[in-house]
């Protein structure tokens, strides 16, 4: 950790809101640190104009250009570089390799569902809640975990619950979660700093 307070990387594939809340969380103060880069794996993803508006470095790996086992080589090196104190994957529709994880104090994930129900392979973005609406349930929410080598699978830093209602579709649960998610993230990393996990 530097004089500053924790450096903190995040990986997003998409919109980037999450990764905007954890912007605004270290900015207000809520978080003793701050964002030092963000990597994206796909060169359209609105998060990168996010990051830019922020003045926060920005890394694009294109992983649609290259063989997996490329695109893994280029982001460890790229996160070897910048030494995180804690890496943040937000909304990043890849799954790291033991490799990476193994390289690295602490690494969060935020996942839109109570685990370890409706998680693993092929449980992300609408199918999560697709799954959670046709298997009745009257329940959902976000969890944010420690990622580990097994997907979905790491200790829960945080979790929060919303009602699956009546007439809920996928969009609808989903849109709901989503703002939880936006308040779980920052609380699970300050939980992180404040614990000092590793």
């Amino acid at each position: 950790m530097s004089p500053s307070g924790y450096r903190i990387c995040v990986l997003a594939s998409g919109n980037g809101s999450t990764f905007q809340a954890i912007v605004d969380a270290c900015r207000s103060g809520y978080l003793r640190g701050r964002v030092t880069a963000l990597i994206c794996n796909s060169p359209s993803a609105f998060a990168l104009t996010r990051a830019r508006k922020e003045g926060i470095e920005t890394i694009v790996i294109d992983s649609a250009a290259m063989p997996q086992q490329e695109y893994d080589a280029r982001l460890l090196h790229e996160l070897s570089i910048r030494k995180p104190d804690i890496l943040c994957l937000a909304g990043y529709l890849r799954i790291l390799p033991a490799s990476t994880v193994s390289s690295f104090p602490v690494i969060l994930n935020i996942h839109p569902a109570l685990l370890p129900k409706f998680g693993g392979k092929g449980m992300y973005g609408i199918n999560v809640h697709r799954a959670v609406i046709a298997a009745g349930e009257k329940e959902s929410g976000c969890t944010v975990h420690i990622v580990t080598e097994r997907v979905d699978d790491g200790p829960v830093v945080v979790r929060r619950t919303v009602p699956v209602l009546p007439g809920d579709d996928a969009a609808s649960l989903k849109n709901r979660v989503h703002a939880e998610e936006l308040t779980a993230y920052p609380e699970a990393i300050r939980k992180v700093m404040e614990q000092n996990w590793h």
